[in-house]
C-alpha cells in the first residue's frame, strides 16, 4: 500500500463480453458522470465479443486493412486514448475512470501512470508473472503501428518484453486510462489485419511483435482464466491503492449516455476512419 494515500471507496464493475463500440462508450460514459459528480471513482474489467481492433485516438486509419478484417470477422473501434492498434482478444482489459481531484489520479500524466502502474505491477506478481518496469527511453514508440511492438517509459514488461500495453485520456471531467493484458493466444494475429507495403513487411512486423511483446500464458506456460486475472487485479488495486472495491454497475443515465455514444460516435464509421481529427484542426 502506497502510505501516502488515504483510505476510500470506488466503484467495480466487471462487464459482461461485448462489442468494442459499446465498451468504449461505456468508458466514455462513466467518464462523463463522474464529471457530473455521480458516480465515484471506477474501476471496470472486461471484456470483447467479438474480437476487436482497436486504433489510437490519432492513429491513421490508413493502418487498417479492411478487407482483411471484415474477412475474419472482427470488429474496428476508435479508442478516446491515444497509443497504437491493438487486437482485442484472450485479454483481460481494464479501465480506471476517476476525477482529477483523487489523490491516486492527480499531478501529472506520469503521476496518475505511475500509480496506477504499481497496482498493475502487484496483480502481475500475484499471478506468477517475473514482471518488471520498463525505464529506457524508447524514441521509436510512438512510430509503429502496433502497440505491443514496443515499450514505453513506465510500462510493465518480463526480460524486456511487453506484457500489458496502456493509454490515457486527461479531460475536463476528469481522467480514464484503460490497457490491455493478453493472457493467450498469437500476439501476430493483429498483423493480420494491419496494411503493410508487402507480405515481406508482414512477415516482419510479426517477428518483431514476438520478439518485443509476450502473453501472459507464454511467461507461464500455462493459460489463466479470465476470472482469476480479474481477481488479482482487483486484489491487487485495493491493497496498492488503499482502496475498498465495491461491486457496481453501471446508471441508467451511464447506460443512456453509453447507448447514445455508440450511435454518435464509436459505432459511427465517420469517427472510426478519422474525421474526428479534421475537426480537431
Amino acid at each position: 500500500m502506497d502510505e501516502n494515500l488515504p483510505h476510500t471507496t470506488w466503484r467495480l464493475i466487471i462487464s459482461d463480453p461485448q462489442r468494442g463500440s459499446s465498451n468504449m462508450a461505456q468508458d466514455s460514459a462513466i467518464l462523463a458522470a463522474i464529471g457530473r459528480g455521480d458516480v465515484p471513482p471506477t474501476l471496470r474489467l472486461y471484456r470483447w465479443d467479438p474480437p476487436c481492433l482497436s486504433l489510437g485516438y490519432s492513429q491513421p486509419s490508413a493502418d487498417v486493412d479492411l478487407p482483411r478484417l471484415r474477412e475474419r470477422g472482427w470488429d474496428l473501434v476508435r479508442r478516446p486514448t491515444g497509443g497504437r492498434a491493438i487486437l482485442h482478444t484472450d485479454e483481460l482489459t481494464y479501465a480506471v475512470i476517476g476525477p482529477r481531484t483523487d489523490p491516486r489520479l492527480e499531478g501529472g500524466l506520469m503521476d496518475s501512470y505511475r500509480r496506477i502502474s504499481r497496482a498493475l505491477f502487484q496483480a502481475l506478481l500475484s499471478l506468477g508473472v517475473p514482471v518488471e518496469v520498463h525505464q529506457g527511453k524508447n524514441p521509436l514508440a510512438y512510430h509503429q503501428p502496433v502497440c505491443f511492438e514496443n515499450p514505453s517509459d513506465f510500462e510493465i514488461t518480463v526480460a524486456g518484453k511487453k506484457i500489458i500495453g496502456s493509454a490515457q485520456a486527461r479531460k475536463k471531467e476528469g481522467i480514464l486510462q484503460h490497457g490491455s493484458l493478453p493472457l493467450s493466444g498469437d500476439l501476430t494475429r493483429i498483423t493480420q489485419v494491419l496494411a503493410y507495403p508487402s507480405e515481406q513487411q508482414r512477415d516482419q512486423a510479426a517477428q518483431t511483435l514476438l520478439e518485443k511483446g509476450q502473453t501472459v500464458a507464454s511467461v507461464l506456460g500455462r493459460d489463466i482464466p479470465w476470472e482469476e486475472a480479474a481477481r488479482a487485479f482487483t486484489d491487487a488495486f485495493q491493497a496498492v491503492l488503499n482502496l475498498d472495491l465495491r461491486t457496481g454497475e453501471l446508471t441508467p443515465a451511464e447506460m443512456e449516455t453509453a447507448e447514445a455514444l455508440v450511435q454518435e460516435q464509436y459505432g459511427n464509421p465517420a469517427w472510426t476512419q478519422g474525421n474526428h481529427l479534421k475537426s480537431d484542426d
